[in-house]
């Protein structure tokens, strides 16, 4: 089987996952944190529902500097509900299976990508190693998201097993 065909079909079964957790954000408390220290409800809900979109930057793009010299840095989209939310993950989940289409494996295997910041390197891996660790990435925040969800009396989905909200998966 082909390194490709693993990542799309890891990107389907966690998009499902990822999608349901998305559709129970809770509207109007995009500032609200379990912590100070902590994400903001509103920022950690983007940054799962574009988490996807970074697949696409790591197979098209060589690097991505977080605080680029320029000043211009990674835009978040807007969002205001929870279906915007799913709407932002379903376009980037269908961009990242378009992008696994039209690369190999050998690319994946053979080239590197670069995270900066500032200019500076602090992350230069192959691909295929970038793209586990992103998708790994991915269930970390959603993980994070869902413990955000339970605090805010929403349901909790049923992700690699059942929750105390959903007995089935």
């Amino acid at each position: 089987m082909k390194l490709t065909d693993l990542f799309l079909a890891e990107l389907d079964r966690e998009a499902d996952r990822t999608r349901r957790t998305l559709e129970r954000v809770p509207e109007g408390r995009h500032d609200w944190k379990p912590h100070p220290k902590s994400m903001a409800l509103g920022y950690l809900a983007v940054l799962v529902a574009t988490l996807p979109t970074w697949l696409v930057m790591i197979i098209n793009q060589d690097e991505l500097d977080l605080q680029p010299p320029s000043g211009k840095k990674f835009s978040i989209p807007e969002w205001s509900t929870a279906d915007d939310l799913v709407q932002i993950h379903d376009r980037g989940v269908e961009q990242a299976r378009d992008a696994f289409r039209n690369t190999n494996d050998e690319y994946l295997l053979t080239t590197n990508w670069k995270l900066l910041v500032a200019g500076n390197v602090v992350g230069d891996d192959p691909r295929h190693v970038v793209l586990r660790e992103t998708i790994n990435h991915l269930a970390h925040h959603r993980g994070q998201l869902t413990v955000y969800l339970r605090l805010n009396d929403k349901p909790v989905p049923s992700i690699y097993g059942p929750s105390a909200d959903e007995k089935t998966f």
